[in-house]
């Protein structure tokens, strides 16, 4: 056993947990571009109704609205590819090193 009562793991049982682990961040980025992607379609569809009802709320101009739709797609993006993207790549990488090795 390990410090803090962690047992140890064999090498099955961790080639296992990382198996799962980078399933969860390939269906996180998959569900984050769907995502993005109706985000888009969204503000192609109907971004002048959607302006509408925000420019009653809020004073804001059509070009603000544009950079803030603009902005916050290129967010999503970059969080997408550097939180779920990158770790998937990651992983499988040391999952290939780990099977090339034995």
């Amino acid at each position: 056993m390990k410090l803090g009562g962690v047992p140890d793991m064999n090498k099955d049982e961790q080639n296992n947990l990382l198996h799962g682990i980078a399933g969860i961040f390939l269906r996180c980025f998959f569900l984050s571009v769907t995502l993005l992607l109706l985000w888009f379609v969204f503000y192609l569809a109907a971004g002048d109704w959607a302006y509408s009802i925000h420019s009653r709320w809020f004073e804001i101009s059509r070009r603000d609205f544009d950079l803030i739709n603009y902005y916050g797609m290129a967010l999503i993006k970059i969080c997408t590819i550097l939180f779920f993207l990158f770790p998937y790549l990651s992983i499988k990488l040391v999952l290939l090193k780990k099977e090339r090795n034995t």
